[in-house]
């Protein structure tokens, strides 16, 4: 079996062909931003084998929500309990901006006249109170189809409790609706808001989601693909059918290939602990990956601000789903350089993207950009993708020199760029009661072999993988995920028992799983928020008692005499996957530079220039050195050295 996993980035858009006796074979294209699946498409046909699966991440449900042209969102209805309607506009009082007299909360995505309030209720405790009219919300149904409703949520209070009144009304609105989202099937857990919120963004994706994997689907019968599965926030891979009934678990799909990547080749080469930090063309991403699993959160903005890759609480729609734990910072190899109005070099938010891209590309592009600076300062070559794209550095120069001396302005751009990186790592690690020093930083994305030793310089860090294939690394970690499907129960009130009946549902839905991973979020009896903890077999209170007190103390600095309770359990079926296998460098001998050049490093340094597929098992390369390779360079400065795994990963220590 032949499979090609597709990662769409803001810069190149990413195709590794897994072959049948695992070995593997990566290039890019230049992303095509308005139409994404023409790059996909045409990078299809460029691959020289039948395919029989495609694997893909995707950001069409971020890109919706953050109201990208040609992705209008759907007229919504939301169906509540009396009473209830305003919840999803009151929300919560988190002000992103504390001292901003105007500011003003995220546009509601159902409008208030779309909001029906159900003469229904459900107590905490699953106690039917008022059974639902079923004519009562057949009425709402007409009229909502009548002013053009396209999707529906439904979310009743205490409904994860008890989900029968959300089922009956389902039952009938399935009758006018083709999109229908349950907030008990959705996010059955407590915090109504909270709940509503994800269920109605589910509902605005549902459409837009299941019209991508019709075209798609079409696009690759076309080219005689028949199956494919999409990469989900949680780091799973998802069919079809579970894509377009629970949509909302996409938002970070492609950010979340990288970390299941990092993840993966951690147990390759034997290293518990790493941080994944994937820097592409346009943002960097950090992960932290403890005991070779993602870290995991159940909590999500989207749409809203982010602040130094910080999410802005209050500044967004909340969704209640598990998400692998990420900061993302707009520093990437587009990143656009500048002066503010007081002439202070500043580095992004914007950037240029591939179309019209850095001033290097030669496409139009007229800002200078921190590709261009590395050009500048000899830190990549004047060819990029192993010749097949030529790089003007001469235009760069000139772009970068109106902003001042080109080499001082390419030199500080790249400073603030590594402490903005830094900074995104230290959200993943230190704001979760983990110590940066503790870990290896594993450097990826096209541009993060180039940055990787400055960064890991500003957080104290010796030691750097750069794994095979970096520059597609994302896309390798579709590869290397295996499939996950999640289910969840609030409150149980027997924890074994709970865990043993979300496996029996899960089994019997799938038909066949290889192992389950059990989590719960649990809290102090009377704090208002939780922390996620593994649970082990069997599930025992006092277990999770102790992981959780542990893990309290490690991200707050304290632990409570106090007596838990688990509020949310949740199960992920594991179906493994054929993963790739990756090759063993040459043995024996030892690799000369290919050439020499000038390399700035606090100063011009005559530079040794190696080709990485020339590096040898064990081949020791002391720095000042520049490795390059089809989608990546790695820079190794003074004072550190590289050398070359078993695995063909080249490993960067302090010397």
């Amino acid at each position: 079996m032949v499979a090609v996993a597709v990662d769409v980035g803001g810069t190149f858009t990413d195709f590794v062909v897994l072959r049948d006796d695992g070995s593997i074979e990566s290039f890019k294209v230049l992303t095509t931003p308005k139409s994404p699946e023409v790059a996909v498409l045409e990078g299809l046909r460029r691959a020289k084998h039948r395919i029989d699966e495609v694997l893909h991440a995707t950001t069409i449900g971020t890109n919706a929500l953050l109201g990208q042209v040609g992705l209008e969102l759907p007229r919504i209805v939301l169906f509540t309990t009396k009473g209830f309607r305003d919840v999803i506009e009151i929300g919560r009082q988190n002000r992103p901006r504390l001292y901003d007299l105007f500011f003003e909360k995220p546009k509601p995505l159902v409008p208030r006249e779309l909001r029906f309030e159900v003469d229904e209720r459900v107590l905490a405790d699953g106690t039917v109170a008022k059974r639902v009219d079923v004519n009562e919300v057949e009425s709402y149904a007409i009229k909502a189809k009548s002013v053009g409703v396209v999707s529906v949520a439904v979310a009743f209070l205490h409904s994860y409790a008890n989900p029968s009144n959300e089922e009956i009304a389902g039952e009938v609105l399935r009758r006018h609706f083709r999109y229908i989202s349950l907030s008990s099937r959705v996010a059955p857990e407590p915090r109504e808001y909270e709940r509503a919120s994800t269920t109605v963004v589910n509902a605005a994706l549902m459409p837009i989601v299941s019209d991508y994997v019709a075209r798609f689907s079409e696009g690759l019968r076309e080219l005689g693909i028949a199956r494919f599965y999409i990469m989900s926030s949680a780091g799973g891979l998802v069919d079809a059918e579970e894509a377009v009934e629970r949509p909302v678990q996409l938002i970070e799909s492609g950010p979340a290939a990288g970390a299941i990547a990092a993840a993966e080749f951690s147990r390759v080469i034997n290293v518990s602990n790493v941080i994944g930090f994937d820097m592409g063309g346009t943002t960097a991403k950090a992960s932290s990956i403890v005991n070779h699993e993602p870290e995991v959160t159940t909590e999500y903005e989207v749409g809203g601000e982010v602040h130094h890759g910080r999410i802005i609480k209050g500044s967004g729609y909340p969704v209640r789903f598990p998400f692998i734990d990420l900061a993302e910072v707009s520093a990437g190899g587009g990143t656009i350089i500048w002066r503010d109005e007081a002439n202070a070099l500043r580095v992004g938010p914007l950037s240029a993207g591939a179309d019209p891209g850095p001033i290097c590309y030669g496409k139009g592009g007229t800002e200078p950009t921190l590709t261009d600076a590395n050009l500048v300062l000899g830190r990549i070559g004047e060819y990029l993708l192993g010749g097949e794209m030529k790089l003007d550095k001469h235009s760069a120069t000139k772009g970068l020199a109106r902003l001042g001396d080109p080499v001082q302005v390419a030199n500080d751009a790249i400073r603030l760029a590594n402490m903005e990186m830094a900074r995104a790592i230290r959200l993943v690690t230190v704001e979760r009661g983990l110590d940066p020093k503790d870990f290896v930083l594993m450097a990826f994305g096209g541009a993060g072999p180039q940055f990787a030793t400055f960064v890991a310089e500003e957080l104290g860090i010796t030691k750097i993988v750069i794994p095979p294939e970096p520059g597609a690394f994302s896309a390798l970690g579709l590869l290397m995920a295996d499939s996950r499907f999640e289910a969840r129960l609030s409150f149980p009130k027997d924890l074994e028992d709970g865990f043993g009946k979300l496996e029996e549902n899960l089994l019997s839905r799938l038909g066949r799983v290889d192992y389950f991973v059990r989590l719960a979020d649990v809290r102090y009896v009377g704090q208002g928020w939780e922390l996620v903890v593994p649970v082990g077999r069997p599930a025992r209170i006092e277990d999770v008692e102790r992981e959780f007190n542990e893990r309290h103390r490690a991200t707050y600095g304290f632990s409570l005499n106090k007596p838990v309770e688990v509020v949310t359990i949740r199960v992920f079926a594991v179906i493994r996957r054929v993963k790739p296998k990756f090759k063993s460098p040459s043995v024996g001998g030892e690799a000369k530079p290919r050439t020499f050049r000038k390399v700035f490093f606090d100063d011009w340094l005559e530079t040794p220039i190696y080709w990485r597929d020339d590096l040898v098992l064990g081949q020791v390369v002391k720095g000042p050195a520049i490795i390059e390779e089809y989608g990546s360079t790695i820079v190794v400065p003074p004072r550190w050295g590289a050398t070359v795994g078993q695995h063909s990963e080249v490993v960067l220590s302090r010397t």
